[in-house]
């Protein structure tokens, strides 16, 4: 397996995990889904950028997480690039400190949590949800993390 990453940090956060981490992370997403090669860029942002980029692009006026922006290239031009992640540091920050997670915690389940939307999951809807929700568990969980999901649901 090929999978290229580049990371591009745009953050005055201090609490950024390393290149191999995010490497890690993100591999472990693309292993799911069997790909030999592939492209991945990671931005990682403040809060301002995340917040105009989120009103770009979801009319969200907000800092959030993680933004996933897949390539649309044709797979006929036989470019492996899957597309891009934009992730805000600061919000990554304060979510593992409300969550009760620790910060690589955090960072792994975003990072596979975009790469999984990259993929063409997504969590609409509740069937959905349920498959993204349980690979991502799965995922998590064989990086040596705990699940990221702890609400429990009920039938």
């Amino acid at each position: 397996m090929s999978y290229r990453i580049d990371v591009e940090v745009n953050s005055s956060s201090t609490k950024i995990p390393s290149i191999e981490k995010i490497e890690l992370w993100i591999s472990a997403a693309l292993q799911s889904d069997e790909l030999n090669e592939a492209e991945v860029s990671v931005y990682i942002v403040d809060e301002q950028e995340s917040q105009e980029l989120n009103f770009q692009y979801r009319e969200k006026d907000k800092p959030t997480n993680v933004l996933s922006f897949p390539a649309d290239i044709p797979d006929e031009v036989g470019v492996p690039l899957l597309g891009d992640l934009v992730v805000c540091a600061p919000v990554v920050e304060r979510e593992a400190q409300e969550q009760g997670k620790t910060l690589d915690a955090h960072w792994a389940h975003m990072l596979v949590h975009g790469t999984l939307h990259l993929l063409g999951y997504d969590h609409i809807e509740d069937d959905e949800a349920d498959v993204m929700e349980a690979l991502e568990t799965r995922l998590i969980t064989q990086l040596k993390f705990p699940a990221p999901y702890t609400e429990t649901i009920e039938s």
